[in-house]
């Protein structure tokens, strides 16, 4: 059994309740003692994007920042799909604390060494 949670999200503030439940899940794990990580892919980059998951909230009125917060304060990884936000117009400098951008390579070698939740 793994030791290490990977949260993958693919969505963003198309879908603010699949969003906030990948960051909870992510914190939720890291709380349970588990190293965790998020991979963002596709519209998930935008949530990396300076100013933008300040206006992602759940229905159940969870606000995806905090959670957010949470991962930046204890360093937990955020990757960022290269290819991804680049089609986005997203560049390294304009990602929140915390998020680099990575490539599929990143991704499967964390997948290979994690669980691995998908949103």
């Amino acid at each position: 059994m793994t030791n290490s949670v990977l949260i993958v999200l693919s969505c963003g503030t198309d879908n603010p309740n699949r969003t906030t439940r990948a960051l909870f899940l992510a914190t939720v794990a890291h709380k349970e003692g588990k190293k965790s990580a998020v991979f963002l892919l596709d519209e998930g980059v935008y949530i990396a994007k300076k100013g933008i998951i300040n206006n992602v909230r759940a229905a159940t009125g969870d606000n995806a920042d905090d959670h957010i917060s949470y991962l930046q304060e204890f360093g937990i990884p955020i990757y960022v799909c290269t290819p991804c936000a680049k089609s986005r117009l997203i560049s390294e400098s304009d990602l929140i604390q915390g998020a680099k951008m990575a490539t599929a390579v990143e991704l499967i070698k964390l997948s290979c060494e994690s669980t691995v939740i998908s949103f």
